[in-house]
């Protein structure tokens, strides 16, 4: 839900809000031409006020990575006015791009599944679509297409947004391991 409403606001060109909780609303509000204008309104007992509550508490401790029209953001969210918790700053900041000298950061099935992009990009001189990392690992469509979300918000990989094959691996081929 985080996610969703960062990617509300930036639609308006705005990149901080800040929502505020009360007994029956929970409103997410930004600085739109000057003007403090609400961006979202939820009912204090619905399911999306819940899970917008949820996401809050779990950015204070660690900032967000999302892919939002291609770009990776990070989220970062402070509490506003003491030590209640019901109102949060949110800020909106693309993230900072990997040092491609520096070995990053990956699982053995990720660095499995970068190893196939890379192979697959030069043998056949086009990026893999899914289905064919799918067919490869022998797993469900679902569990490639979010695997390849992750490999993107970690900063190692970017795709253009409705673009088929439009895979592009931003890890150094002497940081990937052999493919197995």
């Amino acid at each position: 839900m985080l996610e969703n409403l960062c990617s509300h606001t930036m639609s308006f060109g705005v990149y901080s809000f800040e929502t505020e909780d009360t007994t029956d609303w929970h409103r997410a509000f930004a600085q739109i031409d000057g003007a403090r204008t609400r961006v979202a309104n939820f009912k204090g007992a619905d399911s999306e006020a819940r899970e917008l509550r949820a996401d809050l508490q779990a950015a204070l401790k660690k900032p967000v990575r999302t892919v939002i029209v291609g770009t990776v953001y990070q989220i970062d969210v402070r509490p506003v006015g003491g030590q209640a918790f019901d109102s949060f700053q949110v800020s909106i900041e693309v993230a900072p791009k990997l040092d491609p000298n520096v070995k990053p950061f990956f699982t053995a099935k990720q660095g499995q599944c970068l190893a196939y992009i890379a192979l697959y990009t030069k043998v056949h001189r086009c990026p893999p679509a899914e289905s064919d990392l799918q067919r490869y690992f022998r797993v469900s469509g679902p569990s490639i297409h979010e695997m390849i979300r992750t490999l993107e918000r970690n900063g190692l990989l970017e795709k253009t947004p409705r673009v088929a094959r439009s895979i592009r691996l931003l890890v150094a081929p002497e940081h990937l391991p052999p493919l197995k």
